[in-house]
């Protein structure tokens, strides 16, 4: 007899091979909105990695019913605690937060201290019984439990002792619940009261590991499945692995495998526009894992991103071994970038998940707003009728100290982020505008004394994760442009680009013509406030008290590659293909029937082009000009003659599209890439595991239109 356990890896298996899930009711969308904003889903029943292109830290996700949650990282952002909503995995909104204010001590408030880089973090996200849990350790102030009948609350709340990136089980068949927590062997297991009030005393248990054999992690996740329990965890740090461990026993023994092996998902630890041929990029770590109601299991899992933040992926889940493993048959423990959507019962066209512009004219700010700690809500206001925000400026050192900071994520890969900004309000001491919070820190703004205004760029240092005092190298400042009495109505700009680190600050005086200001800032990802970089509009006063106010308005961002060419899939085109290794052309051998690459100068371009032949949910194949198919078998690519048959499983390639123009082709036979031995006029292959994150490793191409001759 066939187990649950067995059955899922086929179904899995049979329902990706046999292509996008069946049609329901589907919410109608712009397409113009989707040329604007990021979204993953590709439109063609294929979706795109990261899942969004912006930070989302240490997801939990769980299904209720055919509903999907996801739960996120805020850290010392309010509100707290990230919570969105999917009926598809791939298209997913903005549900709410659980908590508006992470209010629990001066610290919180940035009176006296900060708490950068701690607050909330690694959310466990569970329903059981008509309820919706979080449950979320902070720094400093113990464990949170978070409950509430809806996603979008409201939300109740008590408090546990702290425990280090803890996950809960609600074990019905035992009537027992269960979490488990901390970041090194033995991993205690712990059983809760039924009121989640508080930890029943004599039940510790633990997952213990042998010390000679695979270890586990933090950023635990807890799962019975099929009878059998399971725990997900992350090797701390950047290049590590998802590990997982399987018993039959809460009690043990744990047998304990890599989940994930190396998976850069091409993204580099270093700058992307300049990373080197030995970097081992920043791997997939960090993340649950969800069913779907036909059997397909799939994961929703971080990895760093650079200056952008942490970032989420959607990979399929293979089971092997009775191990959740992700990755796809033949290609197990790496993760498809471009892969078809899940089969959920439910499709809907692409749907971007954020969109950052507000205008101010609401009775509340955009709920993708932030304070960069607890706000003083004394200090704001909406005048929705004129479509501003008025910022009153609170005593601050300097900005990364500056209370109600309003912040946003910037989407990737590049952006530019735009304010209209009256400074008629302030008074001297009052320094005003848009900066990138991070640390180090920039902004652009207008500095107001008794006896000028000035409009200046600065850059900057912090003191630290702590709020420790800070010496005189790290609180100096860096002015690298400003301009002399600008005019008191102006528009500011900071245009961010994730693929060189790059940030570049403007001003306008009429909202059109925009001029450059200062030196570019070098936007880093750093641990001390443990985030990307935050676009912010701030307000604080240096003399020491409250001072005056300035007006925001306009808030736009606008998104240059939302859905540009690297988008594309040039189906019915004839193109020629170009190796990112060595800039070696792919040619047809016509005697030896097979692919090599060649230096350009050797390349007779009829043998250098195909035809993409569109064979759906984002699939091809590739057609010489004397009506050869690109072939693979098993390792070895071949041409094909397939007379008037159409292209089978072997001729069927995953167009995938990466950043940066480059380009992969997965063969669906073996779920390995085509690869190009750099330097080498060798057969091409199918047998690249996937991307590496200078993507000089012989598995990605550029592509170009070619006119057939």
């Amino acid at each position: 007899m066939i187990s649950w356990s067995q059955l899922l890896p086929m179904m899995l298996v049979s329902s990706i091979l046999l292509g996008a899930p069946p049609i329901s009711h589907a919410r109608n969308v712009s397409s113009q909105n989707v040329k604007k904003h990021w979204t993953s889903d590709n439109g063609n029943g294929t979706y795109s990695n990261p899942l969004f292109y912006e930070e989302f830290e240490d997801p939990d996700v769980i299904r209720v019913g055919t509903d999907y949650y996801l739960a996120g990282t805020t850290m010392h952002m309010n509100p707290a605690v990230i919570l969105m909503h999917s009926k598809d995995l791939v298209n997913w909104s903005l549900a709410g937060y659980c908590s508006p204010r992470l209010d629990l001590g001066s610290a919180y408030r940035l009176e006296g201290g900060n708490i950068y880089g701690q607050g909330i973090w690694a959310p466990c996200l569970r329903y059981h019984k008509g309820t919706f849990y979080v449950f979320c350790n902070v720094n400093r102030a113990g464990l949170l439990v978070y409950s509430s009948p809806s996603i979008r609350g409201p939300w109740k709340r008590h408090q546990l002792p702290g425990r280090h990136d803890q996950s809960v089980l609600f074990d019905d068949e035992l009537g027992k619940i269960f979490m488990i927590s901390g970041g090194s062997s033995p991993y205690p297991i712990e059983e809760l009261t039924p009121d989640l009030k508080s930890f029943i005393p004599g039940t510790h248990r633990f997952l213990t590991v042998p010390l000679d054999g695979p270890q586990m992690g933090e950023g635990h996740h807890l799962y019975k499945i099929a009878g059998k329990y399971y725990d997900v965890s992350a090797i701390p740090g950047g290049s590590v692995n998802q590990m997982v461990a399987k018993a039959d026993s809460i009690d043990g023994p744990w047998k304990v495998t890599k989940m994930v092996d190396g998976e850069s998902m091409g993204v580099p630890s270093g700058t992307p526009a300049k990373a080197r041929s030995d970097d081992r990029g920043l791997w997939l770590h960090q993340g649950g894992i969800v069913s779907t109601p036909s059997g397909q299991w799939w994961s929703i899992i971080m990895s760093d991103h650079g200056s952008g933040g942490r970032m989420v992926s959607l990979v399929p889940i293979t089971w092997d071994n009775d191990f959740p493993i992700i990755g796809l048959p033949g290609n197990l423990r790496r993760a498809p970038n471009t892969w078809i959507k899940p089969d959920t019962g439910f499709v809907q066209k692409p749907t971007p998940t954020f969109d950052h512009d507000d205008r101010f004219s609401k009775d509340a700010l955009s709920p993708l707003w932030q304070w960069n700690h607890v706000p003083d809500d004394t200090k704001w206001s909406l005048i929705k009728d004129k479509g501003v925000l008025r910022l009153h400026s609170l005593p601050a050192s300097d900005f990364y100290h500056a209370r109600n900071s309003l912040c946003q994520r910037p989407p990737g890969p590049e952006c530019m982020v735009s304010v209209k900004l009256d400074t008629s309000g302030l008074l001297p001491g009052d320094t005003t505008g848009l900066g990138l919070l991070s640390s180090p820190y920039a902004w652009i703004g207008v500095v107001k004394t008794s006896e000028s205004t000035t409009l200046q760029v600065v850059q900057g240092k912090s003191g630290g994760r702590s709020g420790r005092k800070q010496t005189q190298a790290e609180w100096k400042t860096t002015i690298s442009g400003s301009v002399v009495q600008p005019p008191s109505q102006l528009w500011l700009r900071v245009h961010c680009n994730f693929d060189t680190d790059q940030a570049v600050f403007s001003w306008s005086s009429d909202g059109k013509a925009f001029t450059n200001l200062g030196d570019p800032f070098t936007m880093t990802f750093q641990l001390q406030t443990f985030q990307g970089v935050r676009p912010a509009l701030f307000n604080f006063n240096q003399s020491g008290v409250a001072g005056g106010f300035a007006d925001f308005k306009d808030f736009v961002t606008n998104e240059p590659r939302a859905r540009g060419i690297e988008r594309e899939i040039p189906i019915g085109k004839v193109i020629t293909l170009t190796s990112s290794a060595d800039s070696s052309v792919v040619v047809a051998d016509p005697v030896a029937k097979t692919l090599k690459s060649v230096p350009l100068d050797q390349v007779e371009s009829k043998h250098a082009q195909f035809k993409v032949i569109d064979l759906g949910l984002g699939r091809v194949a590739l057609r010489t000009l004397n009506g050869h198919y690109v072939s693979a078998m098993g390792d070895k690519v071949i041409l094909t003659d397939l007379g008037k048959a159409k292209p089978t499983e072997s001729e069927t390639f995953q167009w995938v599209n990466l950043m940066r123009g480059d380009t992969m082709l997965m063969s669906i036979r073996t779920h390995r890439y085509l690869f190009a031995t750099p330097f080498s006029t060798a057969p091409l292959s199918a047998t690249s595991p996937g991307p590496s994150p200078a993507r000089k490793g012989g598995e990605c191409f550029k592509w170009e239109s070619s006119a057939a001759k």
